[in-house]
């Protein structure tokens, strides 16, 4: 099974580049599933029902997220209604829509999981608890097993993957918009990257207009932050994972550009 994960989509620009790549990257290396993360896809911050809908429509099958998908308030009801579209599984009971779904196409099947991190973020539920209960019922269903971290910490990206090494298929981070160097195929199979990146414009600063950060940090005060233009470019990995054992058999990095007209 030939899994393309997609670092968080950051505005139009993002969703240019997803439109624009992911139909020629399934095409050319006969991808059979990809996730993206989406909680930055409208705007720079959040994600619209009709956003959700350009996104699918350009090929990624699971929408991930994070906690930036409260941002707009009308995703809500999407989120209760689409199994395609996931919000972290570790925001308390009551919070609109799922943090895991199982995605099936013909005999192949995967259980996508979304969870946040808790360190420098909202104070949630533990996720390493959280994917402890899980994962039994989830391997009930199939052996491959997806998850999103959505985390600002590296030690507590990394920590996770150590600890359901063996029992994920694989693990990538999101949310920091810079892609890591670190992917690998830990001891007991899972597949691993600290984050995926970002899709959206390679020129700003994590996709916003650079000039509006660089004049933040020498004055400090709040500035209505907006995305950023020119060339873009995608960000994620490649992992071939057995379906019988649910092992990554294979990790690489993608990067791909568009050049801006």
């Amino acid at each position: 099974m030939l899994v393309l994960a997609i670092g968080d989509i950051v505005g139009k620009p993002g969703r240019l580049a997803a439109k624009t790549l992911v139909p020629k990257l399934r095409k050319e290396l006969n991808v059979d599933l990809v996730v993206a993360n989406g909680e930055n896809a409208a705007g720079g911050f959040g994600l619209t029902p009709e956003v959700a809908a350009e996104l699918w429509q350009a090929g990624i099958d699971i929408i991930t997220s994070g906690n930036h998908i409260w941002n707009k308030r009308e995703i809500y009801p999407l989120l209760d209604q689409e199994s395609r579209l996931l919000r972290p599984a570790n925001y308390p009971p009551g919070a609109p829509g799922q943090g895991w779904t199982i995605w099936r196409r013909g005999a192949q099947a995967a259980a996508v999981v979304n969870l946040a991190g808790r360190v420098f973020l909202e104070p949630l539920d533990c996720p390493f608890r959280l994917i402890r209960d899980l994962l039994p019922q989830l391997k009930k269903e199939t052996p491959v097993v997806i998850v999103d971290f959505h985390g600002e910490a590296t030690s507590e990206k990394v920590a996770f993957g150590w600890y359901v090494d063996g029992a994920a298929s694989l693990v990538f981070g999101t949310h920091t918009h810079v892609q890591t160097a670190d992917e690998r195929i830990l001891p007991g199979g899972t597949g691993y990257i600290t984050d995926l990146g970002m899709t959206g414009p390679r020129d700003g600063v994590l996709g916003v207009d650079r000039e509006i950060i660089i004049k933040r940090f020498f004055n400090q005060l709040p500035a209505r932050f907006t995305v950023a233009k020119g060339d873009t470019e995608l960000s994620g990995i490649l992992a071939d994972i057995d379906p019988a054992s649910g092992r990554t058999m294979r990790i690489e990095r993608v990067r791909e550009s568009v050049v801006a007209e």
